[in-house]
């Protein structure tokens, strides 16, 4: 059997999730949209700058922690540097039962380079 490398499985998860733009984020929040903007970097990371009102739960403790902080029919947007983590999450969160969830391309990378606003 061949082995699968850390592209394939990233692929594999965007093909079973929602992405979002980076504009298409600043979109939704400019409309009011009822979104949870879920920040799963690591702490460090977190503590440079995340989106305004993004609630913070690192990728290793999503399994854990999510029940407890987002209702299942919540409005999702995950987000990490680039894109990956996130997309894992969404294949995670997908698989928990969240319907409505979406991975945010590009990630916080994604989302400076595009203007969006930074809060910390």
């Amino acid at each position: 059997m061949a082995h699968k490398t850390a592209t394939d499985l990233v692929n594999e998860a965007k093909a079973r999730i929602k992405e979002v733009t980076p504009q298409e984020v600043q979109a939704m929040q400019q409309r009011g949209e009822n979104v949870v903007y879920l920040d799963v970097r690591e702490p460090q990371e977190w503590n440079l700058g995340h989106l305004p009102r993004a609630i913070h739960i690192p990728r290793g403790q999503l399994e854990s922690s999510i029940e407890a902080r987002i209702p299942r029919d919540q409005k999702v947007v995950i987000y990490c540097a680039s894109g990956n983590r996130s997309a894992f999450a969404a294949d995670t969160m997908q698989q928990m039962g969240y319907a409505d969830v979406a991975s945010m391309s590009r990630g916080f990378r994604g989302w400076a380079e595009s203007g969006g606003e930074v809060e910390g």
